[in-house]
């Protein structure tokens, strides 16, 4: 869940909910909950092959042979019918339990995702996955071969850089981080990996002063669709550099390594949670979208519409500093929300607490979601009208500005950088209610951009967002176009939403 990832939900918060594990494949999205590896990887001293097939090769035809991969991997090959093949499978999302992949590779190292293209590239669909956050289920293929870059998961602080395995959950990574006092803006949900919050951008609760994942990006190690293994920096493979910062997992390659620029961890950050009371919604967001635009980039807010008669409405977010300084910014915006909170909580944490604070649920969930943004405040009593009567589901709009902005929009691939705030759809959903909850989602998604908000975060990805691909990447789309063809000319990771579809 790249956002609430939100903060919102009980159990659920700031659901980091981003895509893919690694630049890879079919889209195989976010980060989470990897499967049960069934046999512990043993880390390989092997070399990794940095030639391979010449680009543009044309790739072999016929099923992959199973048999001649298994033994070259130091990690492990699973099948349908084997033991651990229907955990190994699942994706975060249950709605997508009854995909079922040709196979599941555990891989242990570089060399292992090497084979697994030598062996499946252009034969069958292929997705990377780290956690498996895809909101459409690209990280479960049917038919396809899931590449689980799970058990790469170190994450290494030296000084001020971090190199983190792509493979790696969030909950780790904060907790390397603290350890060696160092911080890196990213998302909340605990088992969400690295790879995928940082390729489609990585919004989270220290966005607005920090930036986003992806710039605090220094350099990847990336195994292409030809099988090479390589660096993208700003030095090396440049236009590659500048694709997975914010182009979405699935389109380019499979990350296997992040080096990252981390910033001191802050010696405080106050969290806090605003409720308040019937029929105060429409009120509260429209002083809170004002009030987010003037706030310092030390504030971070996001306000959470529940859906239903009447709908609810609730404030929370995080403040680089002390308990002073956010109350008189609180108070701000109470004055001008037309409503006192029922519920005000303020507390003070050291950087790993507040992280922890943010945490939801680590239970695979099942649900429908998709999201649209605003660049510029938006008539609130519209944007309420489109949750009024939707029970169970939440609209969690997330404060962006501040060092988001700072870049310009085609820096990086990210093409958001003007925006307000995200708006994320969530609403659970079971295979009995799968047909109408996507129909609702859908519905209020239109009604969003009926009132003013467009374009949408790739992170949430979802299959029937109208003009996707100008709604995640705006003008960038062509420029990653571009960047697909030179990587993979022969389409290899090819999904639903891959950039050139």
């Amino acid at each position: 869940m790249d956002s609430e990832h939100d903060q919102g939900r009980p159990g659920v918060r700031r659901r980091t909910f981003l895509r893919i594990a690694g630049v890879s494949a079919a889209g195989a999205v976010a980060a989470a909950c990897g499967p049960e590896n069934p046999a512990a990887p043993v880390a390989s001293t092997a070399p990794v092959d940095t030639t391979s097939a010449p680009p543009g090769t044309r790739l072999p035809t016929g099923p992959p042979n199973w048999d001649d991969l298994r033994p070259r991997l130091t990690g492990g090959l699973l099948r349908p019918g084997a033991d651990s093949y229907d955990t190994a499978k699942h994706g975060f999302n249950q709605l997508f339990d009854g995909n079922n992949p040709v196979a599941v590779a555990t891989v242990a190292n570089a060399q292992d995702v090497q084979a697994c293209l030598q062996a499946a590239a252009g034969r069958v669909a292929i997705a990377a996955r780290s956690g498996g956050h895809s909101y459409a289920g690209y990280s479960v293929p049917v038919g396809g071969l899931v590449i689980d870059v799970a058990a790469l998961n170190k994450v290494d602080v030296q000084g001020g850089k971090a190199v983190i395995g792509a493979g790696a959950k969030l909950a780790d990574v904060y907790a390397g981080l603290a350890r060696a006092g160092r911080a890196l803006p990213a998302g909340s949900c605990p088992t969400v990996g690295i790879a995928g919050l940082t390729l489609g951008g990585g919004i989270g609760v220290l966005a607005r002063k920090y930036g986003l994942t992806c710039d605090h990006l220094s350099s990847a190690q990336v195994v292409t669709a030809d099988g090479r293994a390589l660096t993208a920096s700003a030095s090396s493979e440049p236009d590659l550099f500048w694709a997975l910062r914010g182009g979405g997992g699935g389109n380019f390659g499979i990350v296997t390594e992040f080096t990252f620029d981390t910033d001191p961890a802050p010696a405080a950050l106050t969290v806090f949670s605003l409720h308040f009371p019937d029929g105060a919604a429409s009120g509260v967001l429209a002083a809170w979208q004002q009030w987010i635009a003037a706030m310092p980039p030390e504030l971070w807010a996001n306000l959470v519409l529940s859906g239903g008669s009447p709908v609810q409405c609730r404030v929370g977010g995080c403040y680089v500093g002390g308990a002073a300084g956010l109350n008189t910014l609180l108070n701000n915006l109470t004055a001008n929300a037309g409503a006192r909170p029922t519920q005000r909580v303020v507390k003070t944490l050291d950087y790993l607490g507040a992280m922890k604070y943010f945490e939801g649920s680590s239970n695979r969930q099942s649900f429908v979601a998709s999201s649209r943004m605003i660049t510029t405040p938006v008539d609130a009593a519209k944007l309420v009208a489109v949750a009024d009567g939707r029970s169970g589901m939440d609209l969690l709009i997330d404060g962006l500005g501040g060092a988001v902005a700072g870049p310009a929009k085609d820096a990086t691939a990210f093409w958001h950088r003007d925006a307000l705030a995200s708006i994320q759809v969530y609403a659970p959903a079971t295979a009995k209610t799968r047909t109408k909850v996507t129909q609702a989602v859908g519905d209020v998604v239109a009604g969003l951009a009926a009132a003013g908000a467009g374009g949408g975060y790739v992170n949430y990805i979802d299959p029937a967002l109208p003009d996707w691909k100008a709604a995640y990447y705006g003008d960038n789309a062509k420029r990653l176009q571009d960047v697909a063809n030179k990587y993979d000319p022969n389409n290899v990771f090819r999904f639903g939403q891959g950039v050139v579809s």
